[in-house]
């Protein structure tokens, strides 16, 4: 099965907060399976709703290193946030062929309803609290390259662009 494409930066859903979700229906499932298709893909450690069109606030992370261990999360918000710092390189199917390095906490709590419904707190580290904080990003309209200097950003931008029209 395919997915929906992913929208193209400037779109203006990328800039928009997602609406929060009230309850977990089997369409919310079945958006989150896409979700996943979508991230596997690519493929990344993580997709949030808007990046393929749906201003809902769904995301999802995959870190694992044998895949098949999504979270799935509705209305996830940051309740702590380690004060240990980790660098990673980040880009978005939104924005192609391009990255950079981007400094995080290196931990996080989290609140989001999972699958079931259910709130749940759960502590990502490492390249799952990357994920799930760029996600959560996404979630509020921002792109990771909002955490760079308006020179790096404006680069990185008007490479994309360049990029593209190749």
């Amino acid at each position: 099965m395919t997915h929906r494409p992913y929208v193209k930066w400037p779109h203006a859903i990328l800039r928009t907060p997602a609406q929060p979700v009230t309850v977990i229906t089997d369409e919310t499932r079945a958006i989150w399976d896409e979700m996943i298709r979508a991230m596997d893909t690519m493929p990344g450690v993580g997709l949030a709703a808007p990046q393929l069109g749906i201003g809902l606030a769904l995301a999802v992370v995959d870190a694992s290193d044998a895949r098949g261990q999504a979270v799935r999360m509705a209305n996830p918000e940051i309740l702590h946030a380690s004060v240990a710092l980790r660098d990673h390189e980040e880009g978005s199917p939104n924005l192609p062929g391009v990255w950079a390095k981007i400094e995080r906490p290196r931990a996080v709590t989290v609140r989001f309803l999972n699958e079931h419904g259910v709130s749940e707190d759960r502590d990502f580290v490492g390249l799952w609290a990357t994920s799930v904080q760029h996600q959560i990003d996404h979630l509020a309209g921002k792109m990771f390259f909002d955490h760079l200097t308006k020179m790096k950003r404006d680069m990185l931008i008007k490479k994309a662009r360049k990029i593209a029209r190749h």
